[in-house]
C-alpha cells in the first residue's frame, strides 16, 4: 500500500525514529497537525520535510523568529496596477513546517490559529481558502531554552498530536554515522492521503473504549494538580489519532492497545498544570499514567 511505502521511505532518511514516524503519519490521515519537540540535531525538521516530499504535496517552511509578523506568515495585500491584490504568504501549501515556533510572539503564533481549524486565512475581511489536504508540522525545541515562548494554550490545543524527538537508539546512531541517508522518494499522493484519511474515518469503536475516553477526560477535569481537564476537542483528538494507528496496523477496529499508544501524542500536551503542581515538579505524562490507570482496563 502507498503509506506503508512513505513508511518506508520516511523510515531510510530518520534512521531509529519509527514511533515518530508512526506518529506523524496517523496524525496525517486523521487530518490533524502535529507539534514536534525535541533538541536541536534530532531531525525535526528533516522529518517534515521527508514527509512532503515522499507524499508529492507541496511543502513551504516558514522560520519562527521573534521579528516574525503575522502578515509574513498569512500573505497581505499590496497594491498594484491602481488597485489591492492579495500576495499569499507561506501558509498556502500542503505541508507547512513551522520551523522553531516557539521563538516567535504569541501575537504571530496566534496567526496560524485560523488555519489550523479552518483550512483557511482571512485578511482585511477576506476569506482565503488553504490547499487540501492540509497540515501544519511545527517543530519546538524544549520550553526552558533561552528565547522560546510557551505556545498559547488555545495554540497548542489545536495540534492532534505532540511528537517528542528522543536521541536515536545506539545501532541507529552508529548507523548514521557511517552512511549518509538517501533522498526520499516520492511513493504517495493527495489522493492516497484522502483515501486513507476516509478510510481510518471508517474504523469502528467499542462503546466501552468511548466510555473509557469520556471517563478519562471526567477525571481530568478532577484531578487536583490539573488547572482543567481535557476538553472535547482532546477526546476527538485523541480518538481519531488511535483510528490512525489502527489503520495504520491493518486492523477495523480501534483496540485498546491503539488508545494507550496514542494517548500520550494525543493528551499530554492538553494537561496544563497548576503553579502548584509545577513547583512541586509534577510530570503531566506522569498524571496521564494515572488517569489512564483508573479509565482504562489493564
Amino acid at each position: 500500500m502507498p503509506l506503508e511505502n512513505l513508511r518506508q521511505q520516511l523510515s531510510a532518511v530518520l534512521y531509529g525514529q519509527e514511533e515518530a514516524i508512526d506518529t506523524l503519519l496517523a496524525t496525517a490521515v486523521s487530518g490533524g497537525h502535529a507539534l514536534l519537540e525535541g533538541l536541536p540535531g534530532l531531525g525535526k525538521t528533516l522529518l517534515a520535510r521527508s514527509f512532503a516530499q515522499a507524499s508529492g504535496l507541496s511543502f513551504r517552511r516558514i522560520q519562527f523568529t521573534p521579528d516574525l509578523l503575522p502578515a509574513d506568515v498569512t500573505g497581505t495585500e499590496v497594491w498594484r496596477e491602481g488597485r489591492f491584490e492579495f500576495r499569499p504568504g507561506p501558509l498556502f501549501a500542503q505541508v507547512v513546517l513551522a520551523d522553531e515556533i516557539n521563538r516567535a510572539t504569541p501575537k504571530t503564533q496566534s496567526a496560524l490559529l485560523e488555519a489550523m481549524q479552518e483550512g483557511a486565512v482571512t485578511v482585511y475581511g477576506v476569506r482565503y481558502e488553504l490547499p487540501r489536504p492540509f497540515l501544519v508540522i511545527a517543530t519546538q525545541n524544549p520550553i526552558e531554552l533561552e528565547g522560546t515562548y510557551p505556545l498559547p494554550e488555545a495554540q497548542v490545543d489545536r495540534f492532534m498530536s505532540k511528537i517528542e524527538i528522543q536521541p536515536p537508539p545506539h545501532s541507529a546512531w552508529l548507523r548514521l554515522l557511517q552512511e549518509s541517508p538517501a533522498e526520499p522518494e516520492r511513493t504517495a499522493s493527495a489522493d492516497d492521503l484522502a483515501s486513507a484519511a476516509a478510510a481510518s474515518g471508517e474504523i469502528r469503536v467499542a462503546s466501552s473504549a468511548l466510555e473509557a475516553i469520556v471517563n478519562l477526560a471526567r477525571l481530568s477535569a478532577e484531578d487536583g494538580r490539573l488547572r482543567f481537564g481535557i476538553s472535547p476537542r482532546g477526546t476527538q483528538a485523541w480518538l481519531a489519532l488511535a483510528r490512525g494507528f489502527a489503520w495504520l496496523a491493518g486492523r477495523p477496529h480501534v483496540e485498546w492497545a491503539d488508545l494507550r499508544r496514542s494517548a500520550r501524542p494525543a493528551l499530554v500536551h492538553r494537561l496544563f498544570l497548576t503553579e502548584e503542581a509545577a513547583f512541586a515538579g509534577v510530570e503531566p505524562g506522569a498524571i496521564l499514567n494515572d488517569l489512564l490507570s483508573k479509565a482504562m482496563p489493564e
